[in-house]
């Protein structure tokens, strides 16, 4: 491919650095119309869940599970995606298979 050691290390830096900032990024995930939101980090770590008042009903405890979990999903699919472009920028465009991230 025509590199050399000094272009791989640093291709090694900047794969580091990218992997540094997205396990520092955070990614909301929403659901119910922004009724819910879940704050999820690079590391797949819930750090904060919101919720809207109007979907606290205690007669109705079903469907705020289904909310909190739709939320949590879409912060997951967020912090995935921004993983995947990270690899594609490094790897050419080349997709790689669940679970090959970071």
């Amino acid at each position: 491919m025509g590199f050399n050691m000094k272009d791989l290390q640093r291709m090694q830096a900047k794969l580091m650095k990218m992997q540094e900032d997205l396990q520092n990024s955070e990614f909301v995930g929403t659901s119910g119309g922004d009724a819910v939101q879940v704050t999820m980090t690079g590391r797949f770590e819930v750090t904060a869940l919101k919720l809207s008042q109007e979907v606290v009903d205690p007669e109705d405890v079903g469907m705020l599970e289904d909310l909190i979990l739709a939320a949590c999903k879409d912060a997951f699919e967020k912090a995935v995606d921004a993983q995947q472009k990270i690899m594609s920028s490094m790897t050419g465009g080349m997709k790689l298979p669940p679970g090959m991230g970071f």
